[in-house]
């Protein structure tokens, strides 16, 4: 079956498959073991460190193997609440995953500033001129440290914007935000998740605080990574534990964190390129479902989106019946996130870009893969029309 709902999960790559059966052959020891092949999967372990900071920068020591991105996110967050001041604000993209949010609203509850959006879901850089950031930056200049500017009662303490939105496929602008916030003294997290495997990945790992889950970019579940924030001494010691340097505690899945680098790097080293490409492909897409489904819009049109994410807003009925009709034509599709499936109530990430319940109820979210083709593409737009002429 045609498979469009890669932003919930991926396929595991045929590398990182290859990587995961030799991996378990040859180091399945636990790397903390004193013997020798205890210490030669420890050798492989920190090799594979080095290759996520080689993929994403800066250096290797800061990148703390996790479960997934949920993990990370939740790190981060409680060491805020622990470390920064009692009246911290924190700045939010209000159309990030759950796995972010939810630690937020539990730790800093009215203490989140939420950033304002464009038409198309776009944090608008202006808004965090409100946050400071920008007298920070003359304050910094003048010789203020960051350590007080970040003391300041209510001062916005830190940023959270992901990299790209995993419902709609909206880009941020990660890196001037990343400058923005270093430059003031703000720390910053940014989820890459859906950005890693898609788009390359260098520079990345220079923008504070990095989250990302394997299974987003053809990795195995179970395995993600945290990349730390310069001055982040606190955080290591309450992940706690003696493996990853003291930095996190629990054996490390080296199998696992294998197969990770190992789609990444293939990713990285033979698909990204190809962006352009299938760009093309998911616009001829958009087209051809508004030629044969009359009243259709594409959420956030006019954005630079992923090359693999389209969400539509049908012009008429529940988008699970959609879904469901698709899926007896032999295409996956999703009606948006996966773990918001089954809570009920519209998608907060199509509430904070202003769309009504009812409207959001009839949104279709697409997401295809390094392996799509275009003819499943094609194939994908004749049954939309299809459907269409049924649920008319």
């Amino acid at each position: 079956m045609p498979y469009f709902d890669h932003n919930a999960t991926t396929p595991l790559a045929a590398v990182a498959r290859e990587t995961w059966l030799r991996a378990q052959d040859e180091a399945w020891h636990n790397p903390s073991s004193p013997y020798r092949t205890g210490a030669q999967a420890k050798i492989r372990l920190e090799a594979a460190r080095e290759k996520f900071a080689i993929l994403l920068g800066d250096e290797a020591e800061r990148y703390v193997f996790t479960s997934g991105a949920t993990e990370a996110a939740n790190a981060v967050i409680a060491w805020w609440a622990k470390t920064l001041p009692a009246d911290a604000v924190i700045a939010v993209n209000p159309t990030e995953h759950p796995c972010v949010l939810e630690p937020l609203k539990n730790h800093f509850g009215n203490r989140i500033k939420w950033l304002k959006l464009n038409s198309e879901g776009i944090v608008d850089f202006n808004d965090l001129r409100v946050c400071n950031l920008l007298s920070d930056k003359l304050d910094r200049s003048a010789g203020v440290l960051g350590a007080e500017i970040a003391s300041r009662p209510g001062k916005v303490a830190a940023v959270v914007v992901m990299a790209a939105n995993n419902e709609t496929g909206v880009l941020q602008p990660w890196n001037e935000i990343a400058v923005a916030c270093a430059e003031a003294g703000v720390a910053y997290l940014c989820d890459a998740s859906q950005w890693l495997g898609k788009l390359p990945a260098g520079g990345v790992g220079g923008t504070g605080f990095v989250i990302a889950a394997g299974h987003k970019f053809g990795g195995p579940k179970g395995v993600g990574l945290l990349k730390l924030a310069p001055q982040s001494e606190g955080l290591r010691a309450q992940l706690g534990g003696g493996q990853e340097r003291g930095q996190r505690g629990g054996t490390e899945d080296f199998p696992g964190i294998a197969a990770m680098g190992a789609a990444l790097a293939d990713a990285e080293q033979k698909k990204v390129f190809l962006e352009t490409e299938r760009l093309t492909w998911r616009e001829e897409f958009e087209r051809e479902v508004a030629a044969m489904v009359p009243g259709v819009r594409v959420v956030a049109a006019g954005a630079d989106r992923l090359w693999n994410t389209v969400s539509l807003v049908m012009p008429f009925a529940d988008n699970t019946r959609w879904v469901t009709r698709l899926d007896k034509r032999g295409f996956q599709v999703s009606t948006g996130s996966a773990c918001a499936t089954g809570k009920g109530g519209p998608s907060h990430v199509l509430a904070a870009m202003g769309f009504d319940a009812e409207t959001a109820k009839r949104v279709v979210r697409v997401s295809s893969g390094w392996e799509t083709t275009r003819e499943d593409w094609q194939a994908l737009a004749t049954a939309f029309g299809a459907v269409a002429g049924e649920l008319r």
